[in-house]
C-alpha cells in the first residue's frame, strides 16, 4: 500500500484570535491534499478533470476526530489513504502529522461526477487501478 503525503506549514492567515488553527481552516487544507493527490499520484489533476473533461469529485461526506491543536509555523504532513473504492465513489482517509503528533483524523467519501449531468459516474478503470495502489490492507 502506498500512502501520498502533502506538507504545508501553518501560516499567520490560519489562525484564530485564540492562537491555534481556527478548524474551519483544515476543511481547505483536507481538500489541498485531495487536490494534490489528484495532481501529483493519479496523474489526474483537476484542471484537466473539471475544465476540460467535465467530471469532478465532491465531497459527499465528511468526519473528522480533532486531537490536538495546530500553532503557527507547524510543519503539518497530511497523509492519504483510501479506504475503499465504490462504482462511483471512493472512501478517503486523512491524518494530519506535526512531526509524530496526530493533529487530525479525517475520513470523507468523493464522489466522481458528470458536472453537465450533475449526476454521479463510474470512476474510468485507469483512473481505480491508480486509486487502487493507496488502497489500506484489510487484515484478514
Amino acid at each position: 500500500m502506498s500512502v501520498f503525503e502533502h506538507r504545508r506549514a501553518i501560516r499567520f492567515a490560519d489562525m484564530d484570535p485564540a492562537g491555534i488553527v481556527f478548524y474551519p481552516r483544515y476543511f481547505e487544507m483536507i481538500n489541498e491534499t485531495v487536490e494534490a493527490w489528484f495532481r501529483e499520484a493519479l496523474d489526474h489533476g483537476f484542471d484537466e478533470m473539471i475544465l476540460k473533461e467535465r467530471f469532478g469529485v465532491p465531497l459527499a461526506r465528511i468526519e473528522v476526530d480533532f486531537k490536538t491543536p495546530g500553532g503557527l509555523d507547524d510543519e503539518l504532513v497530511f497523509r492519504l489513504t483510501v479506504e475503499r473504492i465504490g462504482g462511483a465513489s471512493a472512501a478517503l482517509r486523512i491524518r494530519a502529522l506535526c512531526g509524530e503528533e496526530v493533529r487530525f483524523e479525517a475520513r470523507l467519501t468523493i464522489v466522481y461526477l458528470d458536472i453537465d449531468a450533475h449526476k454521479p459516474t463510474p470512476i474510468p478503470d485507469g483512473l481505480r487501478a491508480r486509486m487502487t495502489d493507496f488502497l489500506e490492507e484489510v487484515e484478514r
